[in-house]
């Protein structure tokens, strides 16, 4: 007889546990395992289902099946003696029944106390519920064939997943938005960030001396109440607050300010926040003196940016690598947990801001493949399509959720390795690749978040210059020009990109120019060192903070931009930067910075594509959501509408 469900008594993950009474879970725990540990619970589901598919196929539970030690070894691929232990181990569990043969031509028999379908099922949720969601589809991919457990258990993450009440009644309600996500997290580093959703998680964690508020359209106070300048923008004073508190309860100071700053100059990949500061000074304990070796009329604008958010001088008695692997901030939520398939913010109740209304926010990491599946799910906060050839649906029928659109400021574009010999150190050759890689054709064939065809970083420049039809006379006279001789070009991406890389491949074979694709996991693509043998690369660049992160595209650091200009470009860049930070308006500083464009347009060092569309759904029931300059959802800023 099967012994019944047991149920998880669970800690809240949010706040101290000193004082919190556990929770009873929703979930009702698989009772096949005593431990908690995802590996334990992986090997013993691994084996019970090896063994169920070698002896009882589509057999029924609790029925006899003839079998031997030796050939449950040559199943669980190991020796007699051990696979002795694991049927001893399955019994203890009261997973099978094992029945030794005794005497001459009498066999042993083993009977399977659960049923495969059930048993698969209740394995991958009890590992989604500890946070191994790659380990159930690894497990539920290997064996589901022949079931619908993998169809139930998608259904079980669509509830799984979304904004959620846990508690044991309605005073003490948590509330949790827990969401999927399918690339990595890089880096919480500020002075390391390169990427939009690091990035995005950074304003979360930790807070910046000022901020930009998008809806009012100006730099508003963060940590700094207030903040002056000298009229030629060589000297800028900040003023803290009082009683901002890190999150392990200190109180932030100028000390902290300095550190940060000075951190951020020593060799990080976004030192070029600080390329112009020749000192940041204390006076007392709340205000700060940054002096600037050059004028910066939107110095507060870099310090909106996430690179520059206010990290503590004392790490609290540990080592960087240790402060590292949990670090503490000031912003509206706090990082409770934090590993490569899992990340758990809190609320930060002493936040200097307000209170957040969430409780708690759970990220998971799942596998790339798996997004697809997911963007049919409604409870899902995600981004509702990738590569899809259909459009997103604009059903209004649909009042379980609701939509969130947002052009992306910024673009997906093909950067040339100037740095490296190739048929691509001609200008008329590139020109040539320009014209054939046409963006109308490329939306018209692949569609899905692939919105606008792009001429310019930002949407708007692009629809004041449209991009125009294929000219082949143009494109046979660019490529005679070039002498191109027929060698392959190197194309490396990572796999996001896969269709367009495909497509970028045929277009060029079309006209006989070879081109070779390099595919490379997401985080080796994320540094310029791994892109240096390659002759171009195709990437999404987003502008949140708009001409800050203009700068930040020819100067950070770990930008593959910075790796392929050549020294003549990357000077001339550098001094139009400089010249543009000074000017008085920000109309002269557009002008400057456009000719940077415009120059690398011109010389097709950049082949701008297309600009896309930043979808996500969530549950109708959340309020207060809306996209900002990253693409995702402010978690400090929604609330669960109640119901009845």
């Amino acid at each position: 007889m099967a012994s019944p469900p047991v149920r998880l008594l669970l800690t809240p993950l949010w706040g101290s546990q000193k004082g919190i009474k556990r929770v009873e879970s929703p979930y009702v725990a698989s009772p096949f395992i005593p431990s908690t540990a995802p590996e334990v619970l992986m090997l013993t589901a691994e084996r019970y289902l090896t063994l169920y598919d070698r002896f009882a196929g589509e057999g029924p539970r609790d029925t006899f099946f003839e079998a031997t030690v030796e050939e449950a070894a040559a199943a669980l691929y190991c020796t007699p003696r051990n696979a002795k232990l694991v049927l001893r181990k399955l019994e203890e569990e009261r997973l099978v029944a094992w029945t030794p043969g005794r005497g001459r031509g009498n066999r042993s028999r083993i009977a399977f106390r659960r049923e495969k379908e059930d048993y698969l099922l209740e394995a991958g949720r009890s590992l989604a519920e500890r946070g191994d969601y790659k380990q159930a589809l690894e497990l539920l991919d290997r064996f589901a064939r022949g079931t619908n457990a993998r169809q139930a258990f998608m259904e079980w993450l669509n509830g799984h997943f979304g904004y959620q009440k846990i508690a044991p009644d309605n005073l003490n309600a948590k509330d949790l938005l827990r969401f999927p996500i399918f690339r990595p997290i890089m880096t919480l580093d500020p002075a390391e960030v390169n990427f939009s959703f690091d990035s995005h998680l950074i304003r979360q964690i930790y807070g910046r001396l000022v901020q930009f508020d998008e809806k009012q359209g100006k730099i508003v106070p963060a940590v700094a109440h207030t903040w002056t300048s000298t009229p030629d923008a060589m000297e800028w004073v900040f003023y803290l607050r009082k009683g901002v508190l890190f999150h392990d309860g200190r109180e932030l100071t100028s000390s902290d300010v300095q550190y940060t700053f000075e951190r951020l100059g020593s060799g990080k990949a976004n030192s070029w926040i600080v390329r112009g500061v020749s000192a940041v000074e204390t006076i007392g304990p709340r205000v700060v003196r940054f002096r600037l070796e050059r004028p910066n009329r939107i110095f507060d604008r870099f310090l909106c940016a996430a690179a520059a958010s206010i990290l503590p001088r004392d790490p609290g008695g540990q080592n960087e690598a240790a402060f590292w692997s949990l670090p503490i901030g000031c912003g509206p939520f706090r990082l409770h947990s934090y590993s490569s398939h899992s990340v758990l913010l809190a609320a930060h109740s002493s936040y200097y801001a307000g209170r957040p209304y969430l409780d708690g926010v759970r990220i998971v990491r799942m596998p790339e493949e798996c997004q697809e599946a997911f963007s049919a799910m409604p409870e899902i906060v995600h981004n509702v399509q990738s590569n899809r050839a259909d459009p997103p649906s604009d059903d209004a029928a649909d009042s379980e959720r609701q939509q969130l659109i947002r052009l992306c400021n910024g673009s997906t574009l093909i950067c040339w390795n100037m740095n490296r010999d190739g048929p691509h150190q001609s200008e008329a050759f590139r020109r040539a690749v320009r014209m054939i890689l046409n963006p109308l054709d490329l939306i018209g064939e692949l569609a899905g978040d692939r919105a606008l065809p792009a001429s310019s970083f930002r949407p708007e420049d692009s629809m004041a210059m449209p991009v125009g039809e294929l000219d082949p006379e143009r494109v046979r006279t660019a490529l005679r020009e070039s002498r191109y001789d027929g060698s392959p070009v190197i194309l490396r991406v990572s796999e996001k990109y896969r269709n367009d890389a495909d497509w970028i491949v045929r277009r060029l074979a079309d006209w006989s120019v070879r081109a070779e694709v390099t595919y490379s996991s997401w985080a080796d693509t994320s540094t310029s060192a791994h892109l240096l043998d390659a002759d171009m690369t195709l990437f999404s660049i987003g502008f949140a903070e708009d001409e800050v992160c203009e700068v930040e595209f020819y100067e950070h650091g770990q930008c593959v931009v910075k790796a392929y200009l050549d020294p003549e470009r990357d000077g001339w860049i550098r001094r139009r930067i400089d010249a543009s930070l000074a000017a008085d308006t920000q109309p002269e500083r557009r002008l400057m910075l456009r000719e940077v464009e415009q120059r690398l347009r011109d010389e097709a060092v950049l082949l701008f594509l297309f600009h896309e569309r930043n979808n996500r759904t969530l549950p109708s029931s959340i309020r207060g959501a809306s996209l900002n300059s990253l693409g995702w959802i402010d978690f400090e800023d929604i609330w669960l509408e109640p119901h009845e």
